[in-house]
């Protein structure tokens, strides 16, 4: 009799656990499903930074120049930064008109004075990001003459050839100048590239031949060869200039960072020279832009104060 009453309780406990696990289970399910889902929170993506745009003269400073602050602004602040290669004109128009953001290769007061007038009302001049360039007409020191009073009598040797770069280039409407202030009648200018301008002086100098081509300093050719400028007694192609920065109207207010980079972009003869030399070496020019920022921080440091 014990035994049964035993068992009976027994079943009718295990029965009783058994409804109570049931309604707990149900009721975590109910509560479960009452419960509002939990909601990730997420950061707000940040807005997108603007696209910037640059223009340049294909001269080799510039090209240093143009792509080392290109590298900063992708390297440093995430910009994406297209460099276009143009004419001097076209370089100084497409500022004035607001089509691009701005340029860091205004050869002033002399070189691109005439371009500055022309749009002064629609830009900013930053001032200079480098001190100290010179424009002229550059022989080999082997070359006998010293001043661009000797030319035109020395006209054969030269194969009556003043070695140009681009049209566009204020330095050939000065160099167009100083061919009619001197009375340069036996020589021509030749138009060409920096590139070409280059291509003939190596050539001539291989063969020991005279030869004279518009320069500008600083250029990565005077540490390559043993160069010298033509004396310009008349003072047509002036003297010391700066590289000057120059941004669109309304750059300050719609993209501060990038305004900010350029307002404290400077650097001297020595720092562009170094990287001109790279880039006339081999390797891409943006590359070694970068190359040049690792290699100088501090200095990168400075621009983006």
């Amino acid at each position: 009799m014990k035994r049964k009453l035993f068992s009976s309780l027994t079943l009718v406990l295990a029965a009783l656990m058994i409804f109570a696990c049931q309604k707990s289970e149900k009721q975590e399910k109910t509560e479960s499903k009452a419960a509002p889902a939990a909601t990730e929170t997420k950061a707000p993506a940040a807005p997108a930074k603007k696209k910037v745009e640059l223009v340049y003269v294909e001269w080799s400073s510039e090209v240093a120049s143009t792509n080392l602050v290109r590298a900063v602004l992708q390297e440093k602040l995430g910009y994406e930064v297209k460099i276009i290669s143009v004419s001097a004109a076209a370089m100084w128009q497409a500022v004035g008109s607001g089509d691009v953001d701005g340029l860091v290769a205004a050869w002033l007061p002399t070189t691109h004075g005439h371009y500055l007038k022309e749009v002064q009302d629609k830009v900013e001049d930053l001032g200079p990001n480098l001190e100290g360039t010179k424009i002229g007409l550059v022989v080999p020191t082997y070359v006998t003459i010293d001043s661009i009073e000797e030319m035109d009598a020395n006209a054969d040797k030269f194969e009556k050839k003043i070695i140009g770069i681009d049209p566009g280039a204020g330095l050939m409407s000065k160099t167009e100048q100083v061919i009619k202030e001197y009375g340069i009648k036996n020589m021509k200018l030749v138009e060409g590239s920096g590139s070409t301008m280059t291509m003939v002086l190596a050539d001539k100098i291989k063969n020991n031949q005279w030869v004279v081509v518009t320069g500008w300093t600083p250029h990565w050719k005077f540490a390559k060869w043993d160069l010298k400028y033509l004396a310009d007694p008349k003072g047509v192609y002036g003297g010391a200039e700066n590289i000057n920065t120059i941004v669109r109207k309304g750059l300050k207010e719609e993209m501060p960072e990038v305004y900010r980079v350029l307002n404290n972009f400077q650097w001297s003869p020595n720092d562009m020279a170094e990287l001109m030399v790279w880039n006339e070496e081999g390797g891409d020019p943006y590359d070694n832009a970068v190359r040049w920022m690792k290699k100088y921080p501090k200095k990168i440091e400075e621009w983006l104060k």
